[in-house]
């Protein structure tokens, strides 16, 4: 059974950093892209960043320039550096992760979701 582990997150002041970790564990053959998403009281769920095996990023435009997505591909996780943190980037934050089980079969996995408060 894969499992997304998440660690991370917590509080901080408007302007400070956090780092948010995911780890996956189980039996699978690799994954393949793995993603950021947050969820506000209220809004939908949004993609933050995302990334590719081979380490090609993508970024929501209300983060480019103070969030960074990287993976460690030997150790099964992606991470979320965010700086210069805003009181609106606060919500529960997501991983997620296409996983492939066999070599023919990819299934979508989501971590516990993490929460990231922004104080002003």
């Amino acid at each position: 059974q894969v499992q997304l582990v998440q660690s991370g997150g917590g509080l901080v002041q408007a302007g400070g950093s956090l780092r948010l970790s995911c780890a996956a564990s189980g039996g699978f053959f690799r994954i393949n892209n793995m993603d950021w998403y947050r969820q506000a009281p209220g809004k939908q769920r949004e993609l933050v960043a995302s990334i590719t095996r081979a380490g090609s990023t993508n970024y929501a435009d209300s983060v480019k320039g103070r969030f960074t997505i990287s993976r460690d591909n030997a150790k099964n996780t992606v991470y979320l550096q965010m700086d210069s943190l805003k009181p609106e980037d606060a919500a529960v934050y997501y991983c997620a992760a296409d996983v492939a089980t066999t070599i023919l079969r990819v299934v979508r996995y989501w971590g516990q979701g993490t929460q990231v408060t922004v104080s002003s």
